[in-house]
């Protein structure tokens, strides 16, 4: 494994951060009563209960403290690229957007056949995709010629690299994507991301019959379209 890693990169910058997420604001308590008054003293409530944060983006669940923490939470471990989901948990990022969308589109679409595949009429999801600072010595990989780094189906051997990293207190990793041609962040440490920003909203959109995802930026208006299974 050592002879793998012979590269670190001084990082400075942002990374995206592409997670779930709604365009519009939802009445959290539309359905406790049809009474407007009873949901406004519903949401006074929760208002003068709730515990401060400085920085909710990051602290918050419920402020979209999933942007940063989330992964981190023992219980919210799970297999991925670099994590076998036991030991501990992985924050991924990406230095382009798109390289995000190709990423997040390959998992969101497994979803969808799993859970609706029968289904014959169109499937939305959105997303909320931000801008995380990250400031911190990470493991470059980008130039590393394995490709069991970017097995599309076989996570073994990144299990390995993260589990190493990991136990010797590396703060994360950059790589090339599996989906695409951009660049993957994987980091292990939270403390080295700060400064949540939002980027912009995406809405994904499919019929479990085709093999298209359409990617829209701006509502109505096609921005990318993807065929998952080139993504497989």
């Amino acid at each position: 494994m050592e002879a793998l890693i012979r590269k670190a990169a001084v990082f400075d910058g942002d990374l995206a951060r592409n997670i779930k997420g709604i365009r519009v604001s939802q009445d959290l308590f539309d359905d406790l009563s049809a009474d407007a008054s009873d949901r406004a003293a519903a949401i006074a409530a929760e208002s003068a209960s709730r515990t401060p944060s400085a920085a909710p983006l990051i602290t918050r669940p419920f402020d979209y403290g999933s942007v940063v923490t989330y992964p981190f939470v023992p219980h919210n471990w799970q297999a991925t690229r670099y994590s076998d989901g036991l030991h501990y948990g992985v924050w991924y990022g990406a230095l382009e957007l798109e390289t995000t969308v190709y990423e997040t589109v390959y998992h969101w679409h497994r979803f969808v056949m799993d859970s609706f595949a029968g289904l014959e009429r169109e499937i939305a999801g959105e997303r909320r995709v931000f801008q995380v600072r990250c400031d911190a010595v990470l493991i470059d990989l980008r130039d590393v010629s394995e490709p069991r780094l970017t097995d599309r189906r076989d996570y073994s051997f990144t299990w390995q690299v993260g589990r190493f990293l990991s136990q010797r207190g590396q703060s994360g990793l950059l790589s090339r994507s599996a989906r695409s041609s951009g660049t993957a962040a994987a980091v292990f440490r939270p403390e080295v991301l700060r400064d949540v920003r939002d980027l912009c909203f995406l809405t994904y959109r499919m019929s479990p019959s085709v093999d298209a995802v359409t990617v829209e930026r701006t509502p109505g208006s096609a921005w990318l379209e993807i065929r998952p299974s080139a993504l497989a």
